[in-house]
């Protein structure tokens, strides 16, 4: 049994992530498990995360085209000007530059290296290459829909008079760190809760990771690099591929339980004497 196919390792809480209660998603389990069982499992791991990937870059065009219808009709404007106003007033030098820096933790140098450390301590401690391929899935996943977004929409960011230094050139729409942030921290939060039995440290661990991303979200707008609805945007798309690559997970460990069971030894039947 591989380690990833341990009962207590695909299981958060009380919960067994193998187990599916609908009648559709037991349908898919047994699709997937069944092609696992031809193929092997990661093989299908990584088949369903490309074409989540496809689904989450259409999600983004689809999105994009209903933010311009309702960009057309000036309904999000007013939420995007009060919130810079506000961040505005809010601003210090001293705050500014811890700020910047905090934010750069998200940023294209700064994720990537939170994501490769995490990465390492995962591949070491679970002998195991799972980690590895959903937090690279996970993270092209990000990338592309990032960049589907901001081609799509092509919004201009806030003017350079109410941002803060060094400014950035591409386009507004999603919030690139805040997207990258929520999937990333997201990915690697699930990770954590697959190993830890206790209720206090699962909990800490989502309230950590979620106080991150909101607070990457939030420099964003203070730093006037953003408006409000990119950040808005970037966490619901960011949410939304999370829960893709979250239920590609389930089903490979899903795929993997049926493995094992199907090759346990049959119990020896007893002859009553």
């Amino acid at each position: 049994m591989t380690d990833d196919a341990r009962p207590e390792h695909r299981r958060v809480g009380d919960v067994d992530l193998t187990t599916w209660r609908t009648r559709a998603g037991r349908t898919t389990a047994d699709a997937w498990a069944r092609l696992g069982e031809r193929y092997g499992a990661l093989p299908v791991l990584v088949l369903t995360l490309l074409i989540g990937i496809a689904i989450a870059t259409v999600g983004t065009w689809l999105a994009s085209e209903v933010y311009e219808a309702v960009q057309g009709g000036d309904d999000v404007a007013v939420l995007d000007r009060p919130a810079l106003d506000f961040a505005m007033s809010l601003r210090a030098p001293g705050l500014d530059a811890a700020v910047t820096g905090f934010t750069d933790v998200a940023g294209t140098i700064g994720m990537p290296i939170v994501a490769v450390l995490f990465l390492v301590g995962f591949t070491i401690q679970r002998r195991s290459w799972t980690p590895l391929v959903l937090l690279v899935a996970a993270s092209a996943g990000s990338l592309a829909m990032t960049v589907a977004g901001k081609d799509l929409i092509g919004r201009d960011r806030p003017p350079r008079a109410d941002a803060v230094p060094p400014y950035e050139h591409s386009p507004s729409f999603p919030s690139g760190h805040t997207l990258n942030a929520t999937v990333v921290v997201g990915t690697i939060v699930y990770l954590l809760l697959l190993r830890e039995s206790r209720r206090v440290t699962r909990v800490t661990t989502i309230v950590v990771g979620t106080a991150f991303v909101v607070a990457v979200g939030i420099s964003r707008v203070f730093l006037g690099h953003h408006w409000l609805t990119d950040v808005l945007a970037a966490w619901a798309l960011g949410l939304a591929w999370l829960a893709l690559v979250v239920t590609a997970h389930r089903l490979y460990l899903t795929t993997l339980r049926h493995r094992d069971e199907g090759a346990a030894p049959a119990q020896p039947v007893r002859s009553g004497r």
